[in-house]
């Protein structure tokens, strides 16, 4: 999954304060309608390592359920993920899945693509889905969704570690990556709410 994000696709920031709040919520959490999307991680806590740590989650009143099987629609992520223009199944093995994924998108007027090969192990019980790159066009790319219930909010929290190869621009990178993680919660919300009305 933009992934990131999943969906797995590209997009980050310069510095962003782990206070930072991408919000679309109504003043009451009772309707359908309602969501809230927000960055829980400082993303240049481990820039000193050489890469960057994005936490991004979407609170809703979705069943878990129902962002469970939107975030594991491999092949069809790319129908309503932002900037995502492939998104291929390549082989399943029980819980173990291995999928092709190419972000694009604009920056600075400039087309910047990516793609990655990315293995992923499925935990339905525990509502998490770990992720890592087995190739691509990153050093480094890893982390995992996860999914919580607490009371009658579900919790989707996508948690991502990235190194960008040498040259590439990481630091603006960056700065799209958290927009467009921001983004594709959004989608996927939008999806899963989408499907449970038909």
């Amino acid at each position: 999954m933009k992934v990131l994000h999943l969906s797995h696709s590209l997009s980050s920031i310069y510095s962003l304060q782990s206070s930072v709040q991408i919000t679309k919520k109504q003043p009451d959490f009772e309707s359908f309608q309602d969501y809230s999307i927000s960055q829980m991680q400082n993303s240049s806590e481990c820039s000193r390592k050489g890469y960057r740590h994005l936490s991004v989650r979407l609170d809703s009143n979705l069943a878990p359920d129902l962002l469970w099987n939107v975030i594991t629609d491999y092949n069809n992520l790319s129908n309503f993920i932002p900037n995502l223009t492939l998104s291929n199944l390549l082989w399943r093995r029980n819980n173990i899945i291995a999928i092709d994924q190419i972000g694009s998108q604009k920056i600075l007027g400039i087309k910047f693509s990516a793609r990655v090969q990315l293995e992923l192990t499925e935990y339905p019980p525990e509502g998490r889905l770990d992720f890592f790159m087995l190739k691509g066009d990153f050093q480094f790319f890893e982390g995992f969704w996860k999914l919580e219930r607490i009371s009658d909010v579900s919790s989707l929290i996508y948690d991502l570690k990235v190194q960008g190869q040498v040259g590439m621009p990481i630091a603006l990178i960056e700065n799209r990556i958290i927009t467009d993680i921001g983004s594709n919660l959004e989608a996927i919300y939008k999806e899963a709410k989408r499907r449970s009305s038909n």
